[in-house]
């Protein structure tokens, strides 16, 4: 009986295609690359090519999360300005070809809303996203570039449960630079077909599950928090998000975002003449508060300051320096997107539907 734990342990993972069983969320890496748990991050995150007057690298920060391409000088700074809105997970195992043979997985339980099995119709290349239920909301996982899908929308899925394959389809790869991309993310909209065509959209192949209606959140750090802490909630990894800039905007209701994600809420929604927003520096909302100030447009009322202009600190989506901030056009459609602000002709429906058709 003395070793019946570590039997069982053993038992338990070999019916894991991946990660370690975890307290609290059932939470795992995708693939059996590990690496950022043990702080090498090197051999974990797929590096980058760029050439930087005239030097040539090779950085692995270009696969992690956040502002960390496109690099450029401003004054006597180097800054990175392209906003990568996922992670860049790189293979472990490859064949004779060079082909990545990991099998990609769930990271935790859900069930798959979206499958793409066309590679040309989006720079995801071929992806699956998985909706999790936690704390009376939907979540999202996505996994992209994969050379295979053994999934189908609506399929339940646990954690470590295998998806398809790692690969390198989409734009811009190829097979040195295979990974898997992975986002953690929540729905912006349930109208966003309404948004795309109120603001010249081309042809969306993806429903709700389109890249421009998911708000990516750092999810390597995500995993290295409750890897920590077991029973973090990730309401509470969303709330210690730092928050770059705040928009209030007209209130009418209590926000349909809002009601989908209620823990987002600060305070009570009662008596709102106005709803202040937070968000992140990569215009993830952070927090929803009630406020009695009077506008009739969105409006900026707080920004981090910044000697380095905020268009560059905020994927373009503020315009200013120092204190003094606006939004850009991109800026006010991502707040339209959040706020179903704009002509809306019809709920889309959250189910998922089978994709086999697609080839």
């Amino acid at each position: 009986m003395i070793h019946l734990p570590a039997m069982l342990r053993k038992l338990l993972l070999a019916f894991s295609a991946c990660g370690v069983l975890q307290a609290g969320i059932d939470l795992r890496l995708p693939t059996e690359n590990h690496h950022l748990f043990s702080g090498e991050h090197d051999r974990f995150y797929m590096y980058v090519d760029r050439t930087f007057e005239g030097v040539a690298s090779k950085p692995w920060e270009g696969g992690s999360y956040g502002y960390v391409r496109n690099a450029m000088r401003l004054d006597s700074e180097m800054i990175l300005t392209k906003f990568h809105e996922g992670i860049d997970i790189a293979p472990i195992n490859r064949d004779r070809a060079g082909n990545p043979l990991d099998l990609v997985c769930s990271i935790a339980d859900g069930r798959v809303v979206h499958v793409s099995a066309i590679s040309g119709r989006s720079n995801y290349g071929k992806y699956v996203v998985v909706e999790h239920q936690w704390e009376n909301s939907r979540i999202y996982s996505l996994y992209a570039h994969l050379a295979e899908i053994t999934r189908s929308p609506g399929d339940p899925v646990r954690a470590g449960s295998a998806l398809g394959r790692m690969g390198y389809t989409g734009a811009g790869l190829n097979r040195t630079r295979a990974h898997l991309h992975l986002e953690l993310a929540m729905l912006m909209s349930r109208h966003f077909d309404d948004w795309q065509k109120a603001f010249g959209g081309g042809i969306n192949h993806h429903g709700l599950f389109n890249g421009m209606n998911l708000s990516g959140t750092d999810v390597a750090r995500f995993f290295l928090e409750h890897r920590a802490n077991p029973q973090l909630l990730f309401s509470e990894f969303v709330a210690a998000t730092p928050v770059y800039f705040k928009v209030a905007v007209p209130a009418s209701g209590t926000p349909d975002f809002v009601l989908r994600h209620p823990w987002i809420l600060r305070g009570s929604a009662e008596g709102a003449v106005s709803w202040e927003i937070s968000f992140s520096a990569t215009g993830q909302p952070v927090a929803f508060e009630a406020s009695q100030k009077r506008v009739s447009a969105p409006v900026i009322t707080r920004v981090r300051a910044s000697e380095i202009p905020h268009r560059y600190r905020t994927r373009n989506l503020v315009t200013g320096q120092h204190h003094r901030a606006s939004l850009t056009q991109s800026g006010k459609q991502l707040v339209a997107l959040l706020m179903d602000d704009f002509p809306i002709t019809g709920e889309q429906v959250m189910e998922p539907k089978s994709t086999k058709t697609e080839g």
